[in-house]
């Protein structure tokens, strides 16, 4: 599967659209991440618990949009993005979405 952010795929021309594919997750915040998060608060630094929470987050939210896509028989997705929002203390949703196409 192409993935990219852009309109077409560079060298390949869009031969069928299937329209919008989405996938999402949603993932609270873990004990232990937050205690080690208020410490590098306080000292500074990357906050490598919320990177790695994050990262999972957008790959399992981009391999079901992926599947979405696959569904419809398509081999690529152009103008993939990525959007959060929160729905609930602790907890946020992310979202992949961009417009399956089959390439040639």
């Amino acid at each position: 599967m192409i993935l990219t952010n852009v309109e077409v795929v560079p060298g390949r021309n869009i031969v069928e659209h299937y329209g919008l594919v989405q996938g999402s997750t949603i993932r609270a915040k873990h004990i232990g991440r937050d205690l080690m998060a208020s410490l590098k608060n306080i000292i500074g630094g990357e906050l490598r618990g919320y990177t790695e929470l994050l990262m999972e987050a957008r790959s399992e939210a981009t391999s079901r949009m992926v599947a979405q896509a696959e569904e419809l028989g398509a081999n690529a997705i152009v103008n993939v993005r990525f959007a959060t929002s929160s729905v609930a203390q602790g907890a946020a949703e992310l979202l992949a979405y961009g417009t399956a196409v089959k390439v040639e």
